[in-house]
């Protein structure tokens, strides 16, 4: 048997590499030449091989696999990877902390992140949501204020409890989401083990041009799992992602049932909520989850920055059947997380392949930085024949625009007039004192004496503002508090 033909290393234009253990100097003992271009490339990439970290989201693990549907949704959509019982979309899911860096820990008390890409026939669709059916705030412009006081301190460069409770303080709107983060909820054994939710409302319409307005839930087919503080103490800080490619390289695939709630126009006109408000969910008495498919995971990256850090969520990434809301907080994220990728990774960064759709690519922008050449069917891609629309070359296979897939003008109020409307104390409290009140009584405990723990470290003012906030959802709620922080500060 002979063997194997030997694979040669070589530089970055092709060509064999003839040596890699020294370089080219004068004389044994002599200094460097100029000649030495193969040293000089390795040492000019290796500078140049870190980029800018997310700003939120930085630490993460993702995973590929497939989305089948089970339920077939065409009375709802046009979207074809949900029409058609059994149809299977290939899928990439991004799981993350939130606030923390790339340096961080796994086992943090954080929500987190849940990002799918849909590969469809009719480009791509990502769902970008968390392990919470709701967020810290429904203002988007409180959005890098938020995130500012989760990181570090500027001053001290650490973590600071202050910051962080200042501004829930500062913002009732955020106590539904800060009662599941100090709840089990906030710390989950392992990203095989949460739900995942697409968190914002979004809206499907149909060939009728009918809209309806949607949530997106992802149940866990593995049971949910959350960790003590004294189990996170004691895993690894990478446990989340040895746990997911370790299960996943074994065979053993997570999945999640993929389920959601919908509602009609009307309905919505009248619901006691203003369900656009992403610090509420929608009661499932009121519209009830319908299971349409199912989610598995079953191949990890072969490279993980090709295929982790450089891939790339956008909620403004819908296609045909699929669209937004009037959330104002989504309606912010359409441009600003498109925009944080065109940072990071170049304008062209949907030409990476890990973000490339699966179908042609046929458009009229030019150039930029790392602009490729890719091409499909025979077309130019981006690099058609022209760059302007329209142009006399439609009729020879110039793109032009697909009237069929236009979506459904979207309902304004009545009468609206532009200008700032503040919506602080839209009922910050309803909905965390039912979620209190579903809670047993060891996790009530667990919740209250972690909030008050937390209260040690920040100052009077922001204590009062949030015991009254805990009374506000519910009276025991804020009597447990008061009662945990006060043996806390007698001790």
């Amino acid at each position: 048997m002979t063997d194997p033909a030997p694979i040669y290393y070589t530089t970055a234009n092709g060509a064999p590499v003839p040596n890699d253990d020294a370089s080219i100097t004068a004389g044994r003992n002599g200094p460097l030449t100029l000649d030495n271009w193969r040293l000089f490339e390795k040492l000019a990439h290796f500078n140049r091989e870190q980029i800018p970290e997310r700003v939120v989201h930085a630490r993460g693990s993702a995973a590929f696999g497939t989305f089948r549907l089970t339920r077939d949704l065409s009375d709802l959509t046009i979207a074809d990877f949900l029409r058609g019982a059994d149809t299977e979309t290939p899928v990439a899911l991004r799981f993350s902390t939130v606030a923390g860096g790339q340096d961080s820990a796994d086992n943090i008390r954080d929500v987190r992140g849940f990002a799918v890409k849909f590969y469809t026939h009719e480009g791509n669709f990502d769902l970008v949501g968390n392990n919470t059916p709701v967020f810290f705030i429904r203002e988007p412009s409180k959005f890098p204020d938020f995130i500012h006081t989760q990181k570090k301190d500027p001053r001290t460069n650490l973590p600071s409890q202050q910051n962080q409770w200042e501004f829930w303080a500062n913002h009732p709107q955020s106590f539904h989401q800060v009662t599941i983060l100090k709840s089990d909820r906030g710390m989950p054994y392992s990203y095989r083990t949460m739900h995942g939710f697409g968190s914002h409302t979004l809206s499907l319409y149909n060939d009728a041009g009918q809209r309806v307005w949607v949530k997106w839930h992802f149940k866990t087919n593995q049971g949910i799992r959350n960790m003590t503080p004294e189990e996170a103490q004691s895993l690894p800080v990478n446990h989340h992602q040895a746990d997911l490619f370790n299960h996943i390289e074994r065979g053993d695939f997570p999945s999640w049932t993929v389920k959601l709630q919908v509602m009609t126009e009307e309905q919505a006109r009248g619901y006691r909520i203003n369900p656009f408000d992403l610090t509420k969910v929608w009661s499932q008495a009121d519209f009830p989850l319908i299971e349409i498919g199912q989610l598995e995971l079953n191949r990890n990256p072969d490279n993980y920055f090709a295929e982790v850090e450089q891939l790339a969520f956008s909620p403004s990434n819908f296609v045909p059947g699929v669209s937004a809301s009037p959330d104002r907080v989504l309606q912010s994220r359409l441009w600003s997380y498109a925009d944080a990728h065109r940072y990071r990774l170049t304008v062209n960064y949907q030409q990476i392949p890990v973000n490339q759709p699966r179908c042609p690519v046929r458009n009229y922008q030019r150039d930029g930085f790392m602009a490729g050449t890719r091409r499909d069917e025979g077309e130019g891609g981006q690099y058609s024949r022209t760059n302007f629309y329209p142009n006399d070359r439609m009729s020879q296979g110039a793109p032009v625009p697909r009237a069929a897939v236009s979506e459904p003008p979207m309902p304004l109020e009545e009468n609206a007039w532009v200008g700032y409307y503040d919506n602080t104390d839209e009922d910050n409290f309803s909905q965390a004192g039912d979620l209190y009140r579903l809670f047993d009584e060891g996790e009530r405990e667990r919740l209250t004496s972690t909030i008050a723990h937390d209260l040690t470290e920040v100052d009077e003012s922001v204590r009062a503002r949030i015991i009254i906030q805990c009374h506000s959802a519910d009276q025991d709620y804020g009597a447990r508090v008061e009662h945990h922080l006060k043996v806390l500060l007698n001790r």
